[in-house]
């Protein structure tokens, strides 16, 4: 089977890191160019987006928020910030109303600054902080801002301290610094007990397919419905149409073309200082590009077939 490039939402598994899934369909597609969007922890399940061939260099211009369903388990702390690692305290939960929970929760609502977790890919000093943390040593993570878009209260287990929440938010948020958080202001303790991605990057379940699908067929002709064409993840950015010859070879020659602006399909957030996706009058996507301050010209940042 030809591989087309795209994107490949994976479902992934329980245990399988998100390293081990680009390696099984590099091997499965007989494909060296796979990367994945942004890693997703062993243990949590759900969606990993997969990019193939020349989809690896639009990873950064995809949306960047995502979706969890997840549970927090009150009264244990561990060293991994999730029920998985070592037990290092444990303290009775409060009795609450879910209304009060829903008060507290409050707290991780919009922009906040969050410590990562110590078990974390991290960079501390060059090197990712789980390193030193498995070397046992001693060091400390600076506070990183995130943005929090939506926090639902889904259930709240007073009997058996589970809290059950759906979280919309940004890259780099660490829903097992929550747990541990929330555990705190609780005056009890806290850690992540299961943790689902429900949405990534902008794609969802709906178009997913797990590893274990495409191994019964060997990355079939199956497999490759479910790959999704560039153009089709970039309908968040606005867009400009190159109409003739002319301008099509200053694209792929890298040279800056001049552009009225009103001819623009513009997204619901248009801002110049953001990235366009360039495309020809038959929709075929050209690259990247991005306006000067005067926004009369686009400057390619990112082009396919280029000369």
């Amino acid at each position: 089977m030809e591989t087309k490039d795209g994107f490949l939402v994976i479902n992934k598994d329980k245990g399988c890191t998100s390293h081990d899934c680009v390696r099984q369909i590099r091997k499965l597609l007989n494909t060296k160019k796979v990367g994945h969007t942004g890693t997703l922890d062993p243990e949590v399940t759900g969606i990993l987006p997969i990019a193939i061939g020349s989809a690896t260099r639009f990873i950064q211009y995809l949306p960047q928020g995502k979706t969890y369903i997840g549970k927090i388990k009150l009264g244990i702390r561990t060293n991994t910030d999730d029920i998985h690692g070592e037990i290092i305290n444990q303290k009775s939960w409060p009795k609450i109303s879910a209304e009060k929970l829903d008060q507290y929760l409050n707290r991780f609502r919009g922009i906040i600054k969050q410590i990562p977790p110590k078990v974390s890919s991290v960079h501390i000093n060059g090197e990712r902080a789980y390193k030193k943390s498995f070397r046992n040593e001693v060091f400390e993570l600076p506070p990183r801002e995130v943005k929090i878009d939506e926090l639902t209260l889904m259930k709240w287990d007073q009997i058996n301290g589970i809290i059950e929440i759906k979280i919309k938010c940004s890259a780099g948020t660490y829903i097992r610094a929550i747990a541990r958080d929330l555990g705190e202001i609780l005056n009890s303790e806290g850690c992540l007990l299961q943790l689902k991605r429900i949405s990534a990057c902008g794609f969802d379940e709906q178009n997913s397919i797990k590893i274990s699908e495409m191994e019964k067929e060997q990355g079939g002709e199956s497999t490759k419905n479910f790959i999704i064409p560039i153009i089709s993840a970039l309908n968040h950015i606005s867009t400009i149409v190159l109409n003739n010859e002319e301008e099509i070879n200053f694209w792929q020659t890298g040279r800056a073309i001049k552009v009225d602006i009103n001819c623009f399909q513009e997204s619901k957030s248009f801002d110049y200082k953001k990235p366009i996706k360039v495309i020809d009058k038959k929709e075929t996507l050209l690259g990247i590009g991005f306006l000067n301050k005067d926004q009369t010209f686009i400057n390619p940042k990112l082009v396919l077939n280029g000369k």
